[in-house]
């Protein structure tokens, strides 16, 4: 753990420690230390004016609202309704997540939606008198009850089915059971449903006793843990915690994307982000909101291959054993979980052979650090951006860090304009320049059919820094000072794997024949 704990600089607003399921979701979009802090009602004790996105930015949100509107038309508290406009994308999602909703509980018309939220609360009074303790564990889900008070069901909105930890599933039951406490309660039931496609997932179903042996067993010690051994995890969380002002996990680069002006909302940029406002503001956008994308077109066959070719060396560059890579590539070469038709297949192996002439570990000091993929997270305070970057690989040469990406091609040539043409490299000069990490260079590999090209960049040479932070800049205004992020309909839209959220999206011309 990073520095003290707590953080200096905060203050403790409740009493009471209020724990999330959500607080246990996918690690790669928490932080358990930010977590642990919300819980205990931890926050700086000078705060920072709230600065609201002219759009609402909660994604399912008017989902919940609406769901409200039409479940429970007596309760007139107005709870989770925004009073800021909606993204067209949206609000067409929000309609496409109501019919899959009623398509995967069509036949429960014999529940019906509990009078409020079901929340377990226990108090520890341990320690005796005022100094005792009180815990809320929630669920931001829909609550059912049959009429009777037998049946509690309690139903968790995703975008997409995955894969819940042994702690959410018990956490969760333990809330039916337990929370808002009914004798006549009997059995417990929690299921996640898809808004993408409907799908639902049982995650338990039991009696009331079985709940609680399933938290007992699977719940209580990551309860424990979240409040008792937090961890500083930076990383697009970071973007919406109110303790990064004061955390000590989180570096500082006031200027990184070379603008000054902390007027607008705070937000996180990655190259990806750039790279989409660029394209269409709109489509950015909702990428930003994690609204399902178009597979079609997101996988399609070649960027599913440059995507299996990275993840191959990702895993053979993060192997103990320091081989370099060779041109013996294994016939079965694509990794779990891609999918790839024949040509692709055989293509990938060709640019992995070209990739062994220039592999870094070919040059990479003996026994040294290596980092594939890892994700490297700044704070700019003089434009108040979270700054969130990927290197395909750093390693070490001579005792200094080289910055190596990798892009896969079926036929260009390196660009004349590196920095323009991959941002993610302005970046990377712009973090060395200023000194956020120690390496020298930054290498840009680019593997085609019928060879491969590595270019080197120095982050010194004032032409070429200068050059990183007018691409950047570029980059960044535009999207920066965006309030409404409407959409630009163009060619691209047949090309746009969040068009289907887009009622402004240019629709195909019809062929010849169809006329």
């Amino acid at each position: 753990m990073a520095g003290t704990w707590p953080p200096e600089g905060l203050i403790r607003r409740s009493s009471l420690v209020d724990i999330r399921l959500g607080m246990f979701g996918p690690e790669r979009y928490r932080c358990p230390a930010s977590d642990a802090l919300k819980a205990r009602g931890m926050r700086p004790a000078r705060s920072a004016a709230w600065k609201p996105e002219a759009l609402d930015t909660f994604t399912n949100g008017p989902f919940m609202a609406e769901l409200d509107r039409i479940e429970l038309p007596d309760d007139d508290t107005g709870s989770g309704r925004s009073t800021r406009p909606t993204h067209d994308g949206v609000r067409q999602w929000t309609r496409h997540a109501l019919r899959m909703y009623e398509t995967a509980f069509a036949d429960s018309q014999a529940l019906r939606p509990a009078p409020r939220h079901w929340s377990y609360r226990h108090r520890d009074s341990r320690g005796g008198g005022p100094a005792s303790t009180e815990y809320r564990i929630s669920a931001w889900g829909r609550c059912f009850e049959s009429a009777d008070g037998r049946l509690r069901e309690l139903r968790l909105p995703v975008n997409r089915l995955r894969n819940r930890t042994d702690a959410e599933r018990a956490i969760a039951a333990l809330i039916v059971a337990e929370g808002d406490p009914d004798d006549r309660l009997e059995h417990v039931r929690v299921a996640q449903f898809a808004l993408s496609d409907g799908r639902t997932e049982v995650l338990f179903d039991g009696i009331r006793a079985e709940a609680l042996a399933l938290y007992r067993q699977d719940g209580a010690h990551a309860i424990r843990a979240l409040l008792d051994h937090p961890k500083y995890r930076p990383g697009s969380a970071c973007a919406s915690c109110r303790v990064a002002p004061v955390c000590p996990a989180l570096p500082r680069a006031p200027g990184l994307l070379g603008i000054a002006d902390r007027t607008r909302p705070r937000r996180s940029w990655s190259p990806t982000t750039g790279r989409g406002h660029s394209s269409c503001p709109a489509r950015g956008y909702l990428r930003g909101l994690r609204l399902p994308v178009d597979d079609s077109v997101e996988r399609s066959a070649a960027a599913e291959r440059g995507r299996a070719v990275h993840a191959f060396l990702s895993a053979r560059h993060g192997q103990e054993e320091r081989t370099p890579c060779t041109s013996d590539v294994p016939a079965d070469w694509v990794p779990d979980g891609y999918r790839l038709p024949q040509s692709q297949c055989l293509l990938g192996a060709r640019l992995l052979r070209h990739h062994a002439e220039v592999c870094p570990l070919r040059i990479a000091d003996p026994q040294s650090e290596r980092a594939p993929e890892p994700l490297l997270v700044f704070d700019d305070p003089a434009a108040d951006l979270l700054v969130l970057t990927e290197p395909d690989l750093l390693y070490r040469e001579r005792g200094s860090w080289v910055w190596r990406e990798t892009k896969t091609s079926a036929g260009r040539r390196m660009p004349r304009d590196l920095l323009s043409a991959y941002p993610q490299l302005a970046l990377a000069v712009r973090i060395i320049a200023k000194g956020l990490l120690a390496a020298d260079r930054v290498e840009l590999e680019l593997l085609r059919p019928d060879g491969v090209d590595l270019r080197s960049l120095d982050p010194f040479e004032p032409e070429t820094a200068a050059a990183a932070e007018a691409v950047l800049r570029g980059q960044v205004i535009g999207w920066h000072q965006e309030r409404l992020f409407e959409a630009t309909p163009s060619a691209e839209c047949e090309s746009c794997e969040m068009a289907r959220w887009c009622s402004a999206r240019r629709l195909p011309e019809p062929s010849q024949e169809a006329k």
